[in-house]
């Protein structure tokens, strides 16, 4: 049976369905559904994901030649249902079509769409006849040529410059003494076609394409383009979206919002996106098409009265006035409102989650053009999932698995301090599209945002309106502010999927991107000035505003008792001062998975302690220097214990090479000098002895423990001293004593007989016994080839997949930003591997190192504690290879319990 790549739909049926996204792409298999549900969708038919695939390995020719029955067909079915005819030559009325991308995962704004398809010159009469509107007849043939202009034909302005046809558009305006788009004039229209005409004529050297079928290929081609677009690439890298998905291609009849004063376009949402409230609303334009919409170069109305009221009241503008001048839908078009109405209810309750929707309204009837489940900001996902399971649409375990884990990291940003905040001077006011707290310096342009950001600065992007370019930018920026845009826009979109602060549709504004400035109100604020941006308010203050942490609720607490009931893998905490410890506890933390004993060396009068140490030639001299050294770490203990009293504390002793704590600069090794009564140069001999050429694979971790015995004996006897004190106050310390960087049993066994035997003496002096753990920490490749061995006499293993990931790897993470770009980009790695586990070789050790641990010692405590123990995909394969716990830093804590009870429920369903 030859495969299908064509599924057509309409009328009421479709060959495709809801749970086909990963062939149909969300968009595709959502208009089937809705045409299977009873929906008015518009005709048309889905070119499949796999065609994608075909058209980048073998490119264009191979996939016309393969699929062009099949389109054909297509065609013919959208021709019979909509009674229409493509390439019409006045037999029937012309069928015009749009031309969308559709991959199995929202990507809004990031790939490309052609609307009106299938216009030439003869065409425009027809439909202007056929349709007994030629106004409408023109203004759809002028956006056609924009859009496959830039779209296929690759018309695009220069860096700093307005799009060309923008500028055809504004020129003729002031000729006109007109403001709005809808008021252009047939004649308007009509010169507005040759010019733009002519501006792909100048910019391309090809005249625009007249031929139906060439028209429709060459749109169809440049979908399966926008796939590997520069800003589809970044989107999939941000988004960790595997490049072999592809894209489909959505053909479908074209439904017109711009055949006068009875027709719209709009976006709509079943629940607000930016909060979660449930409350329905959106944005819509008459007499317009979608893309106006979402460009943001009109400003939109709201579809809910309750909407526009509140609108309003941001925009300080009368209830007389709003009723007058930006009615909502659901006034000025009271038929459409209620059947739009029914509609969202009817999807949400059919998908059971927030939809956001596109419908177009053609002569007062409405057609639904898309459905998808709605990106939303990191409380909205809470708050939605904590409401719906109360309502009943879901269970439990949906609202912990639809919850994107990393997307909480948005509720633990910081909040404007209250006072700071009424001190303030307000520039202007916009729209509130993503909530937050900003602050940064302006700039204008995406690429220089990156610049800024790479020299160390925090950037505020500011843009009349933002474009799927601009996505870079936004990335890297604080907060996006545009002078134009509702809050279904680009701007707005993107970064409340990407959890940004943004501002939109700040019209006060004045942006001159020439001279790097912007103006409101008779303030000048030029590119590297500070502004503070307020995302729930839309305020926007000048200079930096002081923050302050945020607080969370109830909902927060309603979805960490979910995922304490589900989980099976705790998580622990990286922190090496008590208050880390404190902050993390509160997060839900179940004890310390990595405190770092290095880090307390480099304090006050600590760092001279710990230079005579290592200065010293004698084992005296360093037995007499680690002695001041002792107290000070005894006392860093006790902190970090009692913060986790009753929870089991993992500390790893000393793990950097010595040379980090001495002295390099020659003033202080002249104050080190006269410290230790010494020679300079003697200070200079030493340091100069402890160089090496590999230090991540020289003298550190166990290494310096064996050989400098002493140096175990005081952290060891520090650690246990700290756990006696507390115990004889009553409380339950549970240290656990980590061996670094072992490689070789033997290591491990010198370290913990030094280790035990200091232990014991302890216990003696103080007459008390603390339970304690000894392990070692999985970071080398061999220790994971040989954990049957090192199993024999450690209690548990810690992975550190930092350093198993340089190692296994062979990168140096200081220097890996060198060529990781250059790997991303190829496609030879998918992802950071610093930042995200590779499953496939450093998993693979990882597994290895658990199984033979086991398998020794089937009770021994395994968990990890690099970088990865908060990235919640990293965290699923922990809990596959059945760890105990993950260890991350605190503020990440909440990310990783939501990952475990997720993993918990996956791996029990499998």
């Amino acid at each position: 049976m030859s495969t299908k790549y064509v599924y057509t739909f309409g009328n009421g049926q479709a060959e495709g369905r809801a749970d086909m996204k990963n062939l149909l792409g969300g968009k595709g298999a959502n208009l089937a559904e809705m045409n299977l549900i009873g929906l008015p969708v518009p005709a048309g038919f889905t070119i499949t994901t796999e065609v994608c695939t075909i058209y980048n390995q073998q490119g264009k020719e191979a996939v016309v030649k393969l699929i062009e029955s099949d389109v054909k067909a297509g065609i013919a079915h959208m021709e019979k249902i909509m009674n229409a005819k493509f390439g019409s030559k006045g037999e029937a009325f012309p069928l015009m079509v749009s031309v969308r991308s559709g991959a199995r995962v929202s990507m809004p704004g990031m790939m490309d769409t052609v609307l009106n398809l299938g216009l030439n010159d003869d065409a425009v009469k027809l439909l202007a006849e056929k349709s007994g509107n030629p106004r409408f007849a023109w203004d759809s043939y002028r956006r056609f040529i924009q859009m496959y202009g830039d779209v296929v034909m690759g018309v695009s302005a220069a860096k700093g410059e307005h799009n060309p046809f923008e500028v055809e558009i504004d020129k003729l305006k002031a000729i006109k003494n007109i403001t709005n788009d809808t008021d252009f004039t047939i004649e308007d229209l009509q010169i507005l076609v040759g010019n733009f005409k002519q501006v792909v004529k100048d910019k391309t050297g090809r005249d625009f394409p007249t031929c139906p079928w060439e028209q429709l290929w060459g749109a169809i081609c440049a979908v399966f383009d926008s796939w590997m677009t520069e800003r589809a690439v970044l989107y999939r890298q941000l988004n960790q979206i595997p490049e072999e998905w592809g894209t489909a291609v959505n053909v479908q009849s074209m439904v017109y919002g711009n055949m006068g004063n009875n027709s719209a376009t709009g976006v709509a949402f079943s629940r607000d996106a930016a909060t979660g409230e449930d409350i329905f609303n959106g944005e819509y334009l008459i007499n317009a098409q979608g893309e106006d919409v979402v460009a943001g170069i009109r400003t939109p109305q709201e579809i809910t009265i309750e909407g526009s009221r509140r609108w309003a009241k941001l925009q300080s503008i009368s209830e007389e006035e709003r009723k007058t001048k930006y009615p909502s839908l659901e006034e000025a078009m009271p038929g459409a409102y209620a059947e739009l109405n029914s509609v969202q209810e009817k999807l949400e309750n059919h998908f059971h989650d927030m939809q956001d929707m596109e419908f177009t309204i053609q002569d007062g009837k409405l057609w639904m053009l898309q459905t998808r489940n709605g990106k939303r900001t990191g409380a909205a996902m809470v708050k939605m999932a904590v409401d719906m399971l109360k309502q009943g649409m879901i269970d439990e375990k949906t609202a912990l698995l639809r919850l994107e884990p990393a997307k909480l990291d948005e509720l633990l940003h910081p909040v404007f301090d209250k006072v700071a905040q009424s001190k303030a001077k307000v520039l202007t006011k916009g729209l509130p599209a993503s909530p937050g707290a900003a602050c940064g310096r302006v700039v204008f342009f995406a690429d220089e945002a990156e610049e800024w950001k790479n020299k160390g600065e925090k950037v505020i992007l500011v843009r009349l309106e933002t474009s799927p370019e601009d996505l870079r930018g936004m990335h890297v920026s604080e907060g996006i502010l545009t002078a134009r845009g509702g809050m279904t826009s680009h701007a707005a979109v993107v970064a409340r999927g990407m959890g940004k602060c943004c501002v939109s549709g700040a019209g006060d504004i004045n942006v001159d991107y020439h001279k790097r400035q912007f103006t409101v109100k008779g303030t000048m604020i030029k590119e590297g000035d500070w502004i503070s941006l307020n995302g729930s308010t839309g305020e926007v203050y000048l200079g930096k505003v002081a923050t302050v942490a945020a607080s969370l609720d109830e909902d927060f607490k309603a979805i960490m008792d979910l995922a304490e009931k589900y989980t099976r893998m705790y998580v622990r905490t990286n922190a090496d001062t008590p208050n880390d410890a404190k902050a993390a506890r509160n997060f839900g933390a179940k004890g310390v998975g990595l405190c770092r004993t290095e880090h307390m060396f480099f304090e006050g009068d600590r760092i001279d302690a710990m230079r005579e140490m290592i200065l010293s030639d004698t084992e005296e001299g360093r037995r007499t220097a680690l002695a001041k050294i002792l107290p000070m770490q005894r006392g860093d203990f006790e902190g970090i214990l009692e913060a986790m009293d009753g929870l089991g504390v993992t500390i790893r002793l000393l793990d950097p090479p010595l040379h980090e704590f001495t002295p390099n600069e020659p003033s202080s090794q002249q104050e080190m000098a006269t410290k230790l009564n010494i020679s300079v140069e003697e200070v200079k001999q030493k340091v100069d002895a402890l160089h090496e050429f590999n230090p991540m694979l020289g003298h550190r971790g166990c290494r310096l423990g064996i050989t400098y015995p002493e140096i175990t004996e005081m952290q060891a006897r520090a650690i246990i001293e700290a756990a006696c004190n507390l115990k004889m106050k009553g409380l339950n310390p549970k240290p656990e004593i980590m061996v670094p960087l072992v490689g070789e049993v033997k290591e491990l066994k010198m370290q913990v007989d030094i280790i035990r035997k200091t232990a014991e003496l302890v216990f003696s002096e103080k007459g008390v016994r603390v339970e304690f753990m000894v392990g070692t920490m999985i970071e080398i490749p061999r220790a994971a080839i040989t954990a049957d061995e090192i199993a024999e006499v450690a209690e548990f293993f810690s992975f550190g997949t930092n350093d198993l990931t340089q190692m296994t790897f062979g990168y140096s993470r200081d220097d890996v930003g060198k060529f990781l770009p250059t790997y991303l980009k190829k496609g030879i790695l998918k992802a950071d591997p610093f930042a995200v586990l590779d499953q496939v070789g450093v998993g693979r050790m990882v597994k290895m190192g658990a199984q033979l641990g086991r398998k020794t010692n089937p009770n021994i405590k395994l968990g990890i504690c690099g970088e990865h123990g908060g990235e919640p995909s990293s965290v699923i394969f922990c809990d596959a290879v059945g760890m105990n716990y993950v260890s991350c830093s605190p503020f990440r804590v909440p990310i990783a319990r939501v990952a475990a009870a997720q993993a918990a429920i996956m791996h029990t369903e499998k």
